[in-house]
């Protein structure tokens, strides 16, 4: 029995979720997935209620007594300072040590890429993105705040066993299934220190997978070379900063953010699923929202829980799903969110 922790959170979010676990409910079922799931209702309304973003403790109970996380989004306008997304998702993100942002890119349907004639199998790739260092460890201050001479700074973190984990999980993952090529994204020509960090060890690691290609490619020819020849990416490995603007690129290229899955993973450990769409607060409540991103979340999720052949077929599902247009209507479909979602449902089995 793997053990489940439900963080519906804010906005659509509880929307998505709920078609989510309707899914996971349906492998139960077909394909004797044995799950307990166990819902917490962290997120605005509890803040507002409470004052309280991550209870005390919750880091600790998670890592002991769960599998995975199951996150809807966060974010509320009631609460500007976005206080409740950087206390429960970070918090999680960087007190579970969850180093790993996986995302696939991969495109289901021909007709959702905004690229010109591009065909399923020209993208299908994943981005291993650094995620508890870079430019996103909170380093740094200001001097003189709010005057004509203020100056800011913004560090950036790089360690050495930061940077040889998530290169070697991408080069593992490579290898497990059978990619042919990682390439790295780095700036080291202006970003010499940290660069020069990340492509030492990203040389050194990939002498150790001699079956896998490396490459390696400044960020901003990535962006371009994303765009212009998106087939010649199997694994992408990057920094934290890179590796947010990189995911959501691929993540239009293939449709939309409404599509986006990922995954906050320490091997072995509690594990944190969420689609990346945010909360979305104009479409919540409306029946709208996209729960795709959602459920491929769950597959993501039911793989790393050991559920491999269920994942596969949730994802299929959902491929089938988009091709006969059983879509919300930023898909071109007609359907509210919980007929989007039961439409998948129904395909699994």
């Amino acid at each position: 029995m793997k053990r489940v922790a439900v963080i519906p959170g804010d906005g659509i979010g509880p929307e998505v979720i709920r078609e989510a676990i309707a899914v996971l409910e349906r492998v139960r079922t077909t394909h004797d997935v044995k799950l307990q799931l166990t819902e917490f209702d962290w997120g605005a309304d509890k803040y507002l209620r409470e004052g309280v973003s991550l209870p005390e403790g919750a880091l600790e109970m998670l890592s002991q007594n769960f599998d995975a996380i199951l996150a809807g989004a966060f974010g509320d306008p009631r609460i500007p300072s976005n206080k409740v997304a950087e206390d429960v998702l970070l918090g999680m993100r960087r007190g579970l040590d969850l180093y790993i942002n996986l995302r696939p890119v991969r495109l289901l349907d021909a007709r959702l890429s905004p690229l010109r004639d591009r065909m399923v199998d020209e993208i299908d790739f994943v981005v291993f993105r650094e995620n508890t260092e870079g430019a996103y460890c909170g380093a740094g201050g200001f001097l003189k705040k709010g005057s004509s001479d203020e100056i800011a700074i913004q560090e950036e973190l790089n360690t050495r066993p930061g940077v040889e984990r998530i290169i070697v999980a991408a080069f593992e993952y490579a290898r497990a299934n059978g990619r042919k090529r990682v390439t790295m994204a780095d700036k080291s020509n202006v970003q010499r220190f940290g660069g020069d960090l990340w492509q030492r060890v990203f040389k050194e690691v990939g002498a150790r997978y001699a079956e896998v290609e490396t490459n390696h490619q400044y960020v901003d020819a990535m962006t371009m070379f994303m765009v212009l020849d998106p087939g010649q990416y199997d694994v992408i490995v990057t920094n934290n900063l890179f590796g947010d603007i990189l995911t959501d690129l691929g993540a239009a290229i293939v449709g939309g953010l409404g599509l986006a899955a990922s995954g906050n993973i320490h091997p072995g450990r509690v594990s944190l699923f969420e689609p990346v769409h945010g909360s979305a607060p104009p479409l919540a409540g409306k029946g709208i929202a996209n729960p795709i991103g959602a459920i491929l979340t769950v597959s993501m999720m039911l793989e790393y829980l050991g559920y491999r052949e269920a994942g596969v077929t949730v994802e299929s599902a959902v491929r089938q799903s988009v091709l006969h247009q059983e879509t919300t209507h930023d898909l071109g479909g007609t359907l509210s969110t919980s007929e989007a979602g039961k439409a998948i449902c129904n395909r699994i089995g």
